[in-house]
């Protein structure tokens, strides 16, 4: 097992290279906390710790291994722990050098990876938990998609999400179509992808993409409220996410099936297309390493 595990404080906590979770035992929820290098996107390192880490849950039953037991998760947060960014979605510079090198395979490969985590989520693995995304900062592309695949979205005031992918000819493949399409409705959904806009989270909750809206830095309480809230009725609410899943469900395969469609977009990207995405590329570093430099700074001072 690759990462390092110690109890702080009434929780275990358990370190990944790419991601650190934090198992809360007296509420029964576990932390997820993203931390991806260079650039805090989905990385194929931070994919494969993600999905190291849903086995676990998987293999138990929904139980997550503590002191020795197997205790209950209830709840399961998905969020960041780099200020300001949520997660800036598919690793762009993976993406640039796959289509130049006509690698269809490993483009594919890397799609299978983000479905094989984002679909688990979507269906709160089949057992009697609830998923919960999150959201304090930019969400954009797959970072969008991974908040959306949970089934609650909490977004603090101020946070940003979008599918940009129409900018550089793509669409969004990995779950933004099918999540969306039943969150709001299919027309709306595809105005939002074809659109390339990024939006408030003020804006998101007003269409009901976002569940619950907080205050900018209440985002972790307004996780706890939800809980203490939800546990009330838990038995009923578990079962309506049974039936929101029945009604309307979202299948491995239909994932799948997008995906591949949007692999074979992708090869046929041009050389213009491909200095967008490096345009969008660089304007993300920056923004990522200027919010680093006024952290040190402010560490400093």
């Amino acid at each position: 097992m690759s990462f390092e595990s110690k109890k702080f404080q009434g929780s275990v906590q358990a370190y990944y290279e790419q991601l650190t979770t934090r198992f809360d035992m007296e509420h029964g929820i576990i932390w997820l906390y993203m931390h991806a290098a260079p650039r805090p996107c989905f990385t194929p390192r931070l994919l494969d710790d993600l999905r190291k880490y849903q086995r676990i849950l998987e293999n138990h039953g929904g139980r997550f291994p503590a002191n020795g037991e197997l205790l209950p998760v209830n709840y399961q947060v998905l969020t960041s722990d780099i200020p300001g960014v949520y997660n800036l979605g598919g690793d762009l510079n993976l993406f640039m050098s796959l289509i130049r090198e006509r690698d269809r395979t490993g483009l594919l490969k890397y799609a299978t990876a983000c479905i094989d985590v984002l679909f688990p989520n979507a269906i709160n693995y089949n057992l009697p938990l609830t998923t919960i995304s999150l959201v304090k900062g930019q969400a954009l592309g797959g970072g969008f998609e991974a908040a959306l695949s949970s089934n609650v979205v909490i977004a603090e005031r101020g946070s940003q999400m979008g599918l940009p992918e129409i900018l550089f000819n793509l669409f969004p493949g990995m779950g933004a179509y099918s999540l969306l399409a039943r969150r709001i409705d299919p027309i709306r959904a595809e105005q939002l992808i074809l659109g390339g806009r990024i939006h408030t989270a003020e804006e998101l909750f007003e269409m009901g993409v976002v569940d619950i809206l907080t205050e900018e830095g209440e985002g972790e309480e307004a996780v706890y409220r939800y809980v203490r809230k939800h546990s009330r009725s838990r038995i009923g609410q578990l079962a309506m996410q049974r039936v929101r899943q029945r009604y309307n469900p979202v299948t491995h395969a239909e994932l799948m099936d997008i995906t591949r469609i949007w692999v074979d977009a992708a090869m046929q990207l041009e050389a213009k297309d491909l200095k967008v995405m490096e345009r969008l590329v660089r304007a993300q570093d920056k923004a990522f390493s200027d919010e680093k430099k006024g952290e040190n700074a402010h560490e400093v001072a």
